[in-house]
């Protein structure tokens, strides 16, 4: 699947932090490969059984009759496991890519549909998102080729069963993924040569999405169409493809028009500075009769000696029993803040929109040299993109 540029949260993400096997938003955190953190989504249970369940029943006796149910199965096993560690492999050349242009890596998620690279940066030229976006299919070419000539190597049945099906694949997912429909890799290919000819990021990007909801309505339509006049379940499956490519190209367009509308702000123009704050060892109690019953906010920094260690939400107060006000601290009860996004006052208003986004806290600390600097929320950053977007819409309108 394509990288996808996702600006993420700049959160402390160190290994102490994000333990491996630490399930968090439906994905579970492997660990990291050359630096690359990587996690694999709830969803990608079903695939991998569905693509067991394919091969042992269907693919694998036919393609190698002379062998038993349980050798089927096994290399059924084997080839889907050897399968997504190819499109890991995909990923992490997109990745390993991003880090050679300088951009910062998120991670990579294993789901439903493959694969993507989360970078906590955008592109910064053309030529950086085409070397980005084409180190992907590279993976895939070269394992493709690699595993046809293992079938062709004269090896055992059930290795060449294996590989002969592993080198389709993977030449299969090259096929598909040069498709040039944003967001998969063909459509950042041909976002970048776009970008490159005219030097508009925003005019490409019209280009390519209008391209991609071309493509996921055309897989739509030729879905259901194979489902209702061939009865096939691949129809369904092509159908929910184009479904996706679709809402991919238009999440990709209202990223444009977002960053279009909040250029050239930062979290400095935006954020709360001085904002209230509570030490983390006062008691909910205290915490109630001192701050609260005066200074009435929906959330407050929660600070050690000066340092912020993370937010202390109203709502989580409310949800305290009475009884364990006068023994239970702020710092029990507040979100700590390795689950915080913290901001620096460079940070643009872009990128903080996405970092405040869901699933992570609609409100972030900005930190400077590590002291609080201010208090930034997704209100901030709403109210900011409101009013800059009514003259761009009178304009329109005018127009």
């Amino acid at each position: 699947m394509a990288a996808e540029a996702e600006r993420l949260s700049r959160i402390p993400e160190g290994d102490a932090a994000k333990p491996r096997g630490r399930v968090v938003n439906g994905n579970i955190r492997l660990g990291r490969v050359g630096g690359v953190e990587v996690r694999i989504n709830w969803s990608w249970l079903v695939i991998f059984a569905l693509i067991v369940w394919s091969l042992a029943d269907g693919v694998f006796p036919s393609q190698n009759p002379g062998l038993s149910g349980g050798a089927h199965l096994a290399m059924a096993i084997v080839a889907a496991l050897l399968f997504f560690a190819s499109l890991l492999l995909h990923e992490l050349g997109h990745s390993w890519q991003a880090r050679r242009e300088g951009m910062e890596i998120d991670g990579i998620t294993l789901w439903l549909f493959g694969g993507v690279s989360q970078f906590k940066t955008q592109f910064t030229t053309a030529g950086a998102e085409f070397r980005i976006a084409i180190a992907g299919p590279l993976v895939s070419l070269v394992l493709g080729v690699v595993f046809v000539l293992l079938a062709l190597a004269g090896l055992p049945s059930a290795v060449d069963g294996v590989a002969a099906w592993l080198g389709y694949i993977n030449l299969a997912l090259l096929v598909f993924n040069l498709i040039p429909a944003l967001p998969l890799d063909g459509g950042r290919v041909l976002r970048a040569a776009l970008w490159q000819l005219r030097g508009d990021l925003g005019w490409a990007t019209r280009i390519a999405t209008d391209i991609g909801r071309g493509f996921g309505y055309l897989f739509i339509g030729l879905g259901i169409a194979m489902f209702i006049f061939q009865g096939s379940f691949s129809g369904a499956w092509l159908a929910f493809i184009g479904w996706f490519l679709l809402q991919a190209a238009n999440a990709e367009a209202r990223y444009i028009a977002t960053a279009a509308a909040l250029d050239g702000l930062r979290v400095r123009d935006l954020m709360v500075r001085d904002p209230v704050t509570v030490d983390g060892d006062l008691t909910i109690g205290r915490f109630m009769d001192d701050v609260a019953w005066s200074r009435r906010f929906t959330t407050y920094p929660v600070v050690d000696a000066g340092r912020p260690i993370g937010l202390l939400a109203f709502s989580s107060v409310a949800a305290v029993p009475r009884s364990e006000w006068d023994t239970l601290r702020v710092r029990d009860a507040m979100i700590p803040l390795v689950s915080v996004p913290l901001l620096t006052e460079d940070t643009t208003a872009v990128e903080a929109l996405t970092a405040l986004s869901p699933p992570t806290s609609n409100r972030g600390i900005v930190v400077e040299n590590g002291h609080l600097a201010g208090l930034l929320s997704i209100t901030d950053l709403a109210r900011s993109l409101e009013v800059r977007s009514r003259p761009r819409a009178a304009a329109a309108e005018a127009a």
